[in-house]
């Protein structure tokens, strides 16, 4: 029999009418400090959108009691077995809403939104003709793992999709649209609008990819790379049956699956890059932010003026 790990990582959301987002959210944040929980937790009057770690003593307390709660009737869920915390801190913020996609006229998934597929369903209509996958995340979480034939939106952040839906409509027009995200909080709201938006066939995967992987019939199937987490894990296996990795190195292209923040923190964008290469390029996406006077890289390994000149040279030798 498999040991059990003493943490757990708990992913939930649900969309619920909360009269005093900025009350609330301080209450909760005092709970989950009696707790010694650590996450984040996002509170809007439309509902609670949530990832946090502790022990599966502390975790049992919390999930009870927001069971208890009957703003929260029917709550999912999703766990992960973790050997440690996966986040330093504990926030609970107000925000005017759960996922940001500042549309004028808001959508309700409570009043619309694309139907649910189970993941043995969504698997079965990944294969069908006249179908079209949108990956309804960011870029940098699509670069390191998707869906087989999964369409990727040159978006750099949600709120953008909707403009992208429009600017490509032709893709979509008379097909059949599955949608997926990591929980499946941001498929509710999407698929909802595009369903507004007049198309007549929209589905969306139910749990999300976490779900997904976790389901013993599709076993991951047909995902490629790992799911990208906003904890300090960054990646979590999908499929269980195969592991591709389609994730590049942002230097050399070659297979790459593990994430940092470019150095420069007024760039600070996610790339892949290996260790090795990490060094080599001073961890800077560019020549630009490698020069970076705040060049986080330069600045931990207190690196000499003369190293950082040793280091641009060789990288402009290798060109």
């Amino acid at each position: 029999m498999a040991t059990t790990k003493p943490y757990r990582v708990l992913l939930y959301y649900m969309y619920t009418t909360i009269e005093n987002p900025e009350e609330f959210a301080a209450e909760h944040l005092a709970f989950c400090n009696s707790l010694e929980l650590k996450g984040r937790i996002l509170v809007a009057k439309e509902g609670i959108n949530g990832t946090c770690s502790g022990t599966v003593e502390q975790t049992e307390k919390y999930m009870e009691a927001m069971n208890n709660d009957p703003r929260f009737d029917g709550i999912v869920f999703k766990i992960d077995e973790a050997d440690g915390h996966a986040f330093k801190k504990m926030h609970v913020r107000p925000r005017p809403e759960l996922v940001t996609l500042r549309l004028e006229d808001d959508i309700n998934p409570h009043e619309i939104t694309g139907k649910y597929l189970e993941p043995k369903d969504f698997y079965e209509a990944m294969k069908q003709e006249d179908t079209v996958i949108i990956d309804a995340r960011n870029d940098y979480e699509f670069d390191l793992g998707h869906f087989k034939g999964a369409i990727k939106p040159d978006i750099e952040s949600f709120r953008e999709l909707p403009d992208w839906i429009r600017e490509n409509k032709e893709v979509l027009e008379g097909k059949k649209i599955l949608t997926y995200c990591t929980g499946g909080i941001r498929c509710e709201k999407f698929s909802g609008w595009l369903v507004r938006e007049g198309y007549e066939d929209v589905s969306q995967l139910h749990g999300g990819i976490v779900t997904y992987g976790k389901d013993p019939e599709v076993q991951g199937e047909l995902w490629d790379g790992q799911c990208y987490v906003f904890d300090e894990r960054i990646a979590v296996p999908v499929n269980q049956k195969e592991h591709v990795i389609v994730g590049k190195d942002h230097f050399t292209g070659e297979p790459c699956e593990r994430y940092v923040n470019c150095s420069n923190p007024e760039c600070n964008k996610k790339i892949l890059c290996s260790e090795e290469n990490e060094a080599k390029y001073l961890r800077a996406c560019s020549h630009e932010c490698r020069v970076s006077p705040r060049n986080r890289y330069v600045i931990q390994h207190e690196l000499t003026e003369e190293q950082v000149a040793a280091a641009l040279e060789q990288i402009e030798a290798g060109k």
